[in-house]
């Protein structure tokens, strides 16, 4: 997976990525990926190309347990979000709709950087822009398996159980 990196800071809240009154309008991700981080910066949502990368600090996902969070990110075309930490019920709401949640150190990363996510043998981003390389958090092999299928429900419907 490759892209190019958007960068934000710390505590990135679930308002901040979406608005919750947007979730009354419509859950349709197509609607909703147009609203995306208005509340940071307007114009983002326009500014998206396919394959863009959140890169954030600490705490990202936080506040409500918003699912419409992570469902506009993937109706962006956001195949994977890298950023210092993540709010619990963000980091599991990302995994159950296929949305890639990896930890690793992101403060050398800066805004357009073209990065580089290798998930073949362990988790390492590549910056192809520097040259840098750091290893994300290892991801549960459970949860890489519900990634892999798309999300929870497509793997339940795959397997009708979890995998042992």
């Amino acid at each position: 997976m490759t892209g190019r990196a958007r960068v934000f800071g710390d505590d990135i809240n679930t308002d901040y990525i979406i608005a919750s009154r947007h979730k009354r309008e419509s859950l349709d991700p197509q609607v909703l990926r147009r609203y995306l981080f208005e509340e940071i910066d307007p114009n983002f949502a326009a500014s998206l190309e396919p394959s863009d990368l959140i890169v954030a600090g600490k705490n990202f996902g936080c506040g409500s347990a918003m699912e419409v969070a992570v469902t506009a990110v993937l109706g962006a075309g956001i195949k994977a979000v890298l950023a210092r930490s993540f709010s619990r019920t963000y980091f599991r709401n990302a995994v159950n709709n296929g949305l890639l949640p990896l930890i690793c150190d992101t403060s050398l990363i800066r805004e357009g950087d073209r990065l580089a996510i290798d998930t073949s043998n362990g988790l390492t981003i590549r910056n192809e822009t520097t040259g840098e390389s750091t290893d994300a958090a290892p991801v549960p092999q459970i949860m890489m398996d519900i990634l892999k299928s798309g999300g929870l429900v497509p793997y339940f419907r795959r397997y009708r159980d979890f995998r042992v």
